[in-house]
């Protein structure tokens, strides 16, 4: 199935005469067309077939009239954010295009039936798949075979997809090329010297290729003439490109075509109607093929790459496109990305200086890696968002509520009072009802007495909230909370545990002020923070000497504070402290080969801690974890087999956070299920909540995409002893509206 979001080449608005609506089917070879009214709404469609019946069936043969009042008014129509497998089967025999509309009946796509891929070695090249990028080296060895390899190895590690070189039959290809060169023009002269001493042969090309298969990276060629053609199909190449300069040249286009194999076509130097005439070559021999917008000059003004042309490229051949790149840099192929190239060639070398034009406009091995993890960044930006409605990202959400406003009262409200605008404000944080949502409180009465200060919630547009009361689970469990809301929210339910999350801020705090010598029966468990003042972010396995003591100075000033803590908690023998051990990085993950001296710095770093009554216990981390608004790489407590190998090693305990775990099981592309079967009889405690994507954490049960019966049927074997918290982001919030819910649903199964 492919959606097809270019829809232009569909419409015909209702108004337009027959006459032009069966000029748009001739042109957009689909027999199918769509009447849609100024404002966009689909109102009718037209196929080939709809046209013949009325054709036969009409006294009139006017093709002036409305296309409407020819067109078939009864159809299939599907929202444009139903599931593919939803669309995929309404496809029928009768039905092979599927109008997808908006809300508002707008046309939006067209979903077709089909499959548009191609297969090129490995590589499938789809709607959804990342851009194949080529790294060319064509003659770039200047005719050294051990050259030719070095280029190969440093391509490699710039991260190409394949590596392309070039083919020529000298007697096949130049005019008199052996009766020397003194008879040709300045360009053909020099061209020609260059050649004449930097080919390889047929055999030295075959042993590259063959070395490239060894080292694992997809071999390409250039066929510059039939006799090349005819050795690579003895090779056996998977697919060609064809240069820019053989766009007009039928005969071999033809021939490469006739092989079936995909073929890869610059479109550099040509006109449009030269390209319309090649297009319509491959056609005729159903060749698979991708068109490349292409300038050839060496190298080419930006001015001149007129980058837009891809797109025009892509109606014309209604094809994949791509980009071949002469300019300098990298940025154009970048854009070119963005703008949908699925294939990306740029000239590669390891030394710009050498002779050989192509050499000049040739990325070194260092820019090559920049520009490919950059398209690739890109390609995330891109294939992360969708053009429907526009949903706010996770660490949105954080900074909304810290950077955020909400509607508060601005002096003390009964309940029952009509609510006036003199009696609401607007301030900071976001943790209320949004500014926006004032007239839905205006002239409403209010639900319960509020206090100057208090914030408004959606509840106070009764909208219904779970509320509190006696749950009942197989296992402890309680809620996390702070110092100023503990004994509110410690009143609502009884709770088998209280979980401190501590800030460096409540370090400095007098604790005996909030207890006030009041006892609890409950056990304690304690978060430590991650920040500390000086934006501090605690790391014990920092390879800075002096910032990891400063750590281990740090975590040792919230043991005694858990200890002190301990004494109101009189079920607390040995209240558990959960830890972010750190190991963060700023600009990318950590290799593998890293990650064993990590967790030896952690486990050395806890031997320095007194933990006389504590029991600390790591908590299993997310691939990229939120620090106060942005986001970072995480490296350490990720993979299921390495934290096994800690706890065993060293005699530790795990905090299991069920949404950090399945975030890394998705990035990793792992099974979640075996990582809660490897870690769960490690787990002394539970963070249950919900998860979605890689970094989606912290969402309330039941609001991503994590199997909550699975969990707790794994869990309930593995770790039957473990307590567990819902830390649901923002939870406490309305008297703790959203841990109410949490529990309320993960009741049925833990």
């Amino acid at each position: 199935m492919i959606i097809d979001r270019n829809i232009s080449k569909y419409i015909v608005f209702s108004e337009d005469s027959v006459i032009n609506a069966l000029r748009k089917i001739n042109q957009n070879k689909e027999r199918i067309i769509f009447c849609v009214s100024s404002r966009g709404v689909l109102e009718g469609v037209l196929t080939d077939g709809d046209f013949r019946r009325w054709l036969t069936n009409s006294n009139t043969s006017n093709f002036e009239i409305s296309v409407l009042d020819v067109a078939n008014k009864s159809f299939k129509v599907m929202r444009y954010n139903s599931s593919p497998d939803e669309i995929k089967q309404e496809f029928s025999d009768r039905v092979g295009h599927i109008p997808l509309v908006n809300s508002q009946n707008q046309l939006i796509a067209v979903a077709r039936h089909g499959s548009l891929e191609i297969k090129i070695g490995n590589f499938i090249i789809d709607l959804n798949s990342p851009a194949f990028i080529i790294a060319e080296i064509g003659n770039n060895h200047n005719g050294s075979i051990e050259f030719a390899k070095k280029l190969v190895d440093q391509a490699i590690l710039s991260n190409a997809d394949c590596v392309k070189f070039q083919m020529r039959s000298m007697p096949h290809l130049y005019k008199n090329s052996d009766a020397g060169y003194d008879q040709a023009d300045l360009g053909a002269q020099y061209t020609l010297d260059l050649l004449s001493r930097f080919q390889l042969s047929t055999e030295e090309l075959f042993e590259i290729f063959d070395y490239c298969k060894i080292k694992n990276i997809l071999p390409l060629c250039t066929p510059w003439d039939l006799e090349s053609l005819e050795q690579l199909e003895k090779y056996g190449m998977p697919a060609y490109k064809l240069a820019s300069a053989d766009l007009t040249n039928h005969d071999l286009l033809k021939a490469m075509a006739s092989t079936g194999k995909p073929l890869i076509c610059s479109t550099g130097m040509s006109r449009e109607n030269e390209i319309k005439e090649a297009i319509r070559i491959l056609k005729e021999q159903s060749a698979p093929f991708i068109l490349l917008h292409c300038n050839s000059t060496y190298p080419a003004p930006f001015k001149d790459v007129q980058l837009t042309y891809m797109d025009r490229l892509r109606e014309l051949g209604d094809c994949f496109v791509g980009y071949s790149g002469h300019e300098r840099g990298i940025s154009v192929p970048i854009a070119a990305v963005a703008r949908g190239a699925k294939v990306v060639e740029k000239h590669f070398t390891l030394d710009r200086s050498l002779e050989g034009n192509d050499h000049k406009v040739s990325l070194l091995p260092f820019e090559f890696e920049s520009m490919v993890k950059s398209i690739r960044e890109v390609e995330e930006a891109i294939s992360s968002g969708s053009s429907g409605a526009r949903r706010i990202t996770q660490g949105e959400v954080i900074n909304r509520e810290v950077l955020g406003k909400s509607l508060i009262a601005k002096c003390d409200i009964g309940a029952g009072e009509v609510l006036k605008e003199s009696m609401l404000v607007v301030r900071s944080p976001g943790n209320g009802l949004a500014p926006s949502r004032k007239s839905e409180l205006l002239g409403r009465k209010a639900l319960r007495s509020m206090k100057a200060g208090d914030f408004f919630y959606p509840s106070d547009l009764g909208e219904q909230v779970s509320k509190p009361r006696s749950f009942s689970f197989k296992r402890p469990y309680g809620i996390p909370v702070r110092y100023h809301d503990f004994m509110k929210l410690a009143s609502l339910a009884p709770f088998d545990l209280l979980e401190f999350h501590l800030s460096y801020k409540d370090l400095e705090l007098d604790i005996l002020k909030y207890f006030q010598n009041q006892f609890f029966e409950m056990e304690l468990v304690v978060h430590c923070p991650e920040l500390f003042a000086g934006d501090h972010l605690l790391d014990l396995c920092s390879t800075d000497i002096e910032y990891r003591q400063h750590s281990i100075r740090e975590l040792q000033r919230v043991v005694d504070v858990t200890r002190t803590l301990s004494k109101y908690f009189t079920q607390s023998k040995s209240p558990l402290l959960i830890i972010n051990a750190g190991g963060f990085s700023m600009d990318g993950p950590l290799p593998s080969s890293k990650r064993k001296g990590m967790y030896e710095l952690v486990a050395e770093s806890l031997n320095k801690i007194d933990k006389l009554g504590v029991e600390i216990i790591p908590q299993t981390m997310p691939p990229f974890p939120w620090h106060f608004g942005g986001q970072r790489f995480h490296n350490i407590f990720i993979d299921s087999s390495e934290i096994e190998d800690f706890c065993s090693r060293y005699g530790y305990r795990v905090c299991l956070d069920i949404s950090h775990s399945q975030l890394a099981c998705t990035h990793q592309n792992s099974s979640f299920k075996d990582f809660l079967e490897q870690v769960g009889p490690y787990s002394a405690h539970l963070h249950i909540v919900d998860a979605e994507g890689v970094d989606g954490e912290g969402l309330q049960i039941g609001e991503g995409v994590i199997d909550f019966e699975m969990v707790a049927k794994i869990l309930n074997k593995h770790a039957p002893r473990a307590s567990f918290i819902p830390e649901i982001w923002q939870g406490h919030k309305n008297n703790g509206e959203g841990f109410w819910t949490a529990l309320e649903r993960l009741e049925v199964w833990f």
